[in-house]
């Protein structure tokens, strides 16, 4: 708000919307790496009887996310994945919901400042 200069307020809102973008894969990276990562702590050593059972829900949870991520790639409607939220129960559930819609509201955003720049340079 500081400049008057509307080609410089572009290039300054095209860069934060580059620093969000770079963010918002981070934070993908970040919960992908923490969803497939394999849990070791002593929790486990301590209860060997349960082990194999936990051991396999755990499995089938992390199988449920992985087919929840890939079912939410293929969604491109806000209040879709809107919905999908206000139905999730589980946590992990909820956390990928929101980070899909919070990349596909990026991406509207970048699309319709995309178009916004074209019709200015004509």
């Amino acid at each position: 708000e500081a400049t008057l200069d509307l080609a410089e307020r572009r290039r300054i809102r095209s860069a934060i919307r580059e620093l969000q973008r770079q963010e918002l894969e981070r934070d993908e990276e970040a919960l992908a790496s923490k969803r497939f990562r394999p849990e070791r702590g002593s929790h486990r050593q301590d209860n060997k009887e349960n082990w194999p059972r936990s051991q396999h829900l755990e499995e089938e949870q992390q199988t449920a996310l992985a087919a929840l991520a890939r079912q939410l790639e293929a969604i491109t409607d806000v209040e879709e994945l809107t919905k999908l939220l206000r139905a999730a129960g589980e946590y992990e559930e909820r956390k990928l919901i929101r980070a899909a819609i919070r990349k596909l509201r990026a991406e509207e955003i970048e699309a319709a400042t995309l178009a916004g720049n074209a019709q200015s340079s004509q």
